[in-house]
């Protein structure tokens, strides 16, 4: 059974006036406002409505090719923005209220299904950025040590984890679009709920292909004979890749093999700049798995509670 909504009220504080000077006015009234969804945007919604926005703002900079270390973590810090004000929108009774419809039952399975697809998706993505930023301070130890056979060893581990990285967008993609909800009046508050729901869902798919091919294309950890781009002194052909993250297309792991003594100092710098922006990473990512989860678990909660 649906849960009652409860009614906030005012609460006023008066003082009795002396009775001589009593007045014959009426009291003055005080407007309650109700707590069901509105017959425009809740403040919620529009909310979500705006960080949606600059979501699909950042994945059009990304576009540009003007891609590095803070703009893939910008990106997840804003895709968990995104997770945490719908997780507050299903929070909402009212929200709950209108969902637990027997319509919205197998609209909300759906969902069900989507996020423990995000979920394990985000879940992997956490672990192989683990798994990258082990190999790379494992790379830096063989090169301080000067250690070249283990240097293409870890290049090689670090090849296929940027491999791996690169197959979990395709997991998302059979994540599809939402049932619409039945047309009830000229601005159906549900409609726009499931619209919104729909939004979030989309945007997370589209954006997820960027940051998971950011650090896949990335030439520090794919197979550096043609791709790296530190020339250290030497004249090179400057290759790019799109995609990529710029930082982690300074490194070459294959030349680090046969850099001078100077060379060597300046590798050493960019490469423990690197690893801060991995670790960087790798905190945004967890942080946005973990608004995933939420989200995911307030969706459960709207069918069991």
């Amino acid at each position: 059974m649906a849960p009652k909504m409860v009614t906030s009220f005012r609460r006023s504080l008066s003082f009795p006036n002396p009775a001589s000077h009593t007045s014959s006015k009426p009291q003055k009234t005080f407007h309650v406002r109700s707590t069901s969804l509105p017959c425009r945007s809740h403040p919620i919604i529009s909310q979500l409505r705006d960080e949606i926005a600059e979501l699909s703002s950042w994945s059009t900079v990304s576009e540009s090719g003007c891609r590095t270390s803070a703009w893939l973590c910008d990106g997840l810090r804003r895709l968990k923005t995104v997770h945490e004000s719908l997780d507050d929108l299903l929070h909402l009774p009212q929200t709950r209220e209108s969902l637990r419809g027997g319509e919205y039952s197998s609209l909300i399975e759906k969902l069900l299904e989507d996020f423990l697809r995000f979920v394990d998706v985000y879940g992997m993505f956490q672990t192989l950025v683990l798994r990258l930023k082990e190999e790379y301070s494992a790379v830096q130890i063989a090169f301080r040590r000067k250690a070249g056979e283990k240097i293409a060893v870890h290049s090689k581990n670090l090849n296929k984890i940027a491999k791996e990285i690169g197959k979990l967008a395709p997991n998302l993609a059979s994540i599809g679009k939402l049932s619409t909800a039945p047309a009830r009046a000229p601005y159906d508050d549900e409609a726009e709920l499931i619209d919104v729901i729909n939004d979030v869902v989309k945007m997370t798919v589209s954006v997820s292909g960027s940051l998971f091919g950011g650090l896949s294309n990335s030439s520090a950890f794919r197979k550096p004979s043609c791709m790296g781009l530190m020339n250290f002194g030497k004249k090179t052909k400057n290759v790019k890749v799109e995609g990529a993250i710029r930082e982690f297309e300074e490194i070459d792991l294959e030349k680090l093999r046969k850099q001078a003594e100077e060379e060597v100092k300046m590798a050493s710098k960019k490469m423990h700049e690197t690893e801060d922006c991995i670790v960087e990473i790798e905190g945004c990512a967890e942080r946005a798995f973990r608004s995933l989860i939420n989200t995911r678990v307030s969706l459960l909660n709207v069918l069991t509670q």
